[in-house]
């Protein structure tokens, strides 16, 4: 298990542990609840009153926070941090090295680029492309 809170760095040690051919283990707080039709990839960490709905995929070393929310069909990239309490609605794609911070909403069907920030108590209502920070209500690019 790779417990390093940044994306990065995370992503990076994971894809040397499996090319040196170590097992990467995926932890599931009991008090989750993931559907048994979602999919959760390899070194991923679901804790406690986190909720993963049915054709929801999630890549790669992903962590998914305390009382999170995925909603049906969402597609989490590698090394994604979903923060606390934050909610994603139906279809939406979240980019690998992504971080959606503490309490923000994602509107269904929206497309998140890779290695986007969003802030704490964003609300995602249109799509972000790569490498950008973006943050408000309706969440903004950051300059």
């Amino acid at each position: 298990m790779v417990a390093i809170g940044n994306n990065r760095i995370r992503h990076a040690k994971l894809i040397e542990l499996r090319a040196a051919g170590a097992s990467l283990v995926t932890l599931l707080h009991p008090a989750a609840i993931v559907s048994r039709y979602a999919a959760i990839g390899q070194g991923t960490v679901v804790f406690a009153g986190t909720v993963v709905n049915a054709e929801a995929s999630i890549g790669l070393g992903a962590i998914l926070n305390t009382g999170c929310s995925i909603d049906h069909d969402c597609v989490l990239g590698d090394a994604v941090h979903i923060s606390p309490g934050a909610r994603l609605a139906g279809g939406v794609y979240v980019g690998d090295l992504s971080w959606i911070g503490i309490g923000a909403c994602v509107r269904q069907l929206v497309r998140i680029g890779e290695r986007v920030m969003v802030g704490a108590g964003s609300a995602v209502v249109s799509d972000i492309p790569n490498d950008v920070t973006v943050a408000g209500v309706p969440a903004k690019r950051m300059r």
